[in-house]
């Protein structure tokens, strides 16, 4: 399959998310696009540029840094599937309420314009909090369906959602059949 991957700004879980984009790039075309925080902002668990190394290495292509060339590359790519991992709360309630104001956003509009499925490997601080109402909104979207996902650490964060990266790729083949994978709640 040709698969987008777009990468949000949950720094934290990035290891995670490249565990499985190495994973899907063994038998998939991959194209990687980066938000705007993930392209500029080093933090503890790494710098910018080597997670565009990073990247660059698995998919075998400089990632996808713009609107414009998000739009360009997304709409006409013809690409069977965008996951994007991790997918923060800021992009989630966008995606909700129609914002395309970033490069992530525009990938999802084109995917969707496109009629093709979009996989959300959701991680976010306030998901039992203010993104809630969010989560809702979006299941209820056609073509977008949810990586698997619980609370990650409900004694120390209550309201945190983290999805179990490790179900990317069954999450991607029960999408492509127009099915969301169950349980959907971990």
């Amino acid at each position: 399959m040709k698969l987008a991957y777009a990468m949000c700004g949950s720094f934290c879980t990035h290891k995670a998310s490249l565990e499985a984009l190495l994973s899907l790039s063994a038998s998939h075309d991959i194209t990687v696009a980066l938000s705007e925080a993930v392209r500029d902002t080093d933090t503890r668990f790494g710098t910018a540029a080597s997670l565009k190394s990073t990247v660059t290495a698995i998919s075998g292509l400089a990632p996808i840094t713009s609107i414009v060339k998000a739009e360009e590359q997304i709409t006409r790519g013809g690409f069977d599937a965008l996951i994007v991992s991790p997918c923060t709360g800021n992009t989630l309630a966008k995606l909700a309420n129609g914002i395309t104001d970033s490069t992530v956003t525009m990938c999802i509009k084109a995917q969707l314009r496109n009629r093709r499925p979009v996989i959300i490997a959701l991680a976010t601080n306030d998901g039992l909090g203010a993104n809630l109402a969010n989560i809702a909104l979006t299941l209820e979207k056609k073509n977008i369906y949810f990586v698997p996902f619980g609370q990650d650490d409900p004694q120390s964060k209550q309201t945190s959602l983290i999805c179990d990266f490790s179900l990317i790729e069954a999450t991607l083949e029960y999408a492509m059949r127009g099915v969301q994978l169950q349980p959907i709640l971990l």
